[in-house]
């Protein structure tokens, strides 16, 4: 049933300062004021209407929160904090939930850090993507890396003590020995979570129509060698394929999502999952924020059962635990046999294991997830 699957809410905040050449996430430029209260509306008149569709969502448990964007952090302590009073009236909000908020360096302050704590914010993901100046400007960042370094120390100054660090790996001219660096700054620093990804180009971004150089695959297969054993070391567990926590501090949110969990999507271009008793249900907003603000339009479809399979593992196999069988059967409505198919090619590739009822992804599979998904 679907009362049984864990449900998240996602909010999504347009807005950036500036468009990364790398971005491929629904952000717009900021011209000008932000228009705070009227998109804050339109954010919860959009609640409204996923409730009064799906009545059944106002009483099932909503166990974390997720703001992202865009750029969260350009957005108000007290617009955030109506925002969240008024999710509270509407939601059956647990007492121990996570709810995360991306903030970028130069956008934020001790007194912006603590206005958000005040609203409610438990946990924070700050971008950094890179200590290097130089690569930093590569990547179209508009902070410093001073300013990551200081902005770290205002949340904790403000009570944050759940932070999430986001690098990236992999940057134009990057060798191992920049790679690393910036990994033992992120580690010195000392957050309870890293996020540590490749640089992937991506279409309808700058740097798909004018690719930079790259780091060859040698160079690449250093950095990730190389990458792992020092947060192994450093004690990050690495429970996703680029996510690293101490003990206890995985991202709750991101977890739903991996494990096909439900989640409300909210906000400009934000994208939601919702089960019923016999399918999945895929939500989609309209993007421009102008367009939102005006009218919250969004589409509904049903993930057809040809994708739902390559859906659920497109999720599950990025976690270094994987995924039961009784959740795989509870959370796609599919018989065990669509997934036998691909786990018994799986296994004689050797890039899956079967351990009683948990099926996982060996560090190969991690390693070339992309090729074993093509098995599915």
């Amino acid at each position: 049933m679907s009362a049984d699957i864990p449900l998240s809410l996602y909010i999504h905040f347009p807005w950036c300062v500036r468009k990364c050449p790398y971005c491929d996430f629904n952000s717009h430029e900021a011209k000008g004021d932000i228009p705070e209260q009227a998109y804050i509306e339109a954010l919860l008149n959009d609640l409204d209407e996923e409730l009064a569709y799906d009545s059944g969502l106002s009483s099932r448990p909503i166990e974390s929160i997720f703001m992202g964007g865009g750029t969260p952090s350009l957005i108000s302590p007290n617009s955030i904090r109506h925002l969240m009073n008024a999710l509270g009236e509407r939601l059956n909000l647990t007492a121990d939930i996570e709810v995360t908020l991306e903030a970028n360096p130069g956008t934020t302050d001790y007194e912006k850090f603590a206005g958000y704590k005040a609203a409610g914010i438990g946990r924070l993901s700050i971008g950094v993507q890179s200590f290097s100046g130089r690569h930093l400007s590569i990547l179209g960042r508009i902070h410093t890396a001073n300013e990551v370094t200081e902005a770290f120390q205002a949340a904790r100054e403000a009570g944050f003590t759940d932070i999430n660090l986001d690098l990236m790996h992999g940057l134009p001219d990057q060798n191992p020995e920049n790679a690393l660096n910036d990994l033992r700054i992120a580690i010195q620093l000392a957050p309870e979570h890293i996020s540590w990804y490749q640089l992937t180009i991506e279409p309808n971004t700058v740097f798909y129509k004018r690719p930079p150089q790259l780091p060859d695959d040698d160079t690449l297969w250093e950095i990730y060698e190389n990458g792992l054993a020092l947060l192994g070391s450093a004690g990050y567990s690495r429970y996703e394929v680029s996510a690293f926590a101490r003990p206890g501090k995985q991202a709750r949110h991101n977890l739903n999502y991996w494990l096909f969990g439900d989640y409300i999507g909210i906000g400009a271009g934000a994208h939601g999952k919702i089960s019923t008793s016999d399918t999945v249900i895929r939500t989609a907003k309209t993007r421009l924020p102008a367009d939102y603000i005006a009218t919250q339009k969004g589409t509904r479809k049903a993930i057809s059962e040809d994708d739902m399979l390559l859906e659920f593992l497109m999720n599950s196999l990025r976690l270094s635990g994987g995924f039961s069988r009784k959740i795989f059967s509870s959370r796609t409505h599919l018989p065990e046999a669509k997934l036998n198919e691909f786990l018994s090619q799986a296994i004689k590739q050797d890039m899956v294991e079967e351990i009683g009822d948990q099926i996982r992804p060996n560090n190969r599979g991690l390693q070339y997830l992309n090729e074993l998904l093509m098995l599915a």
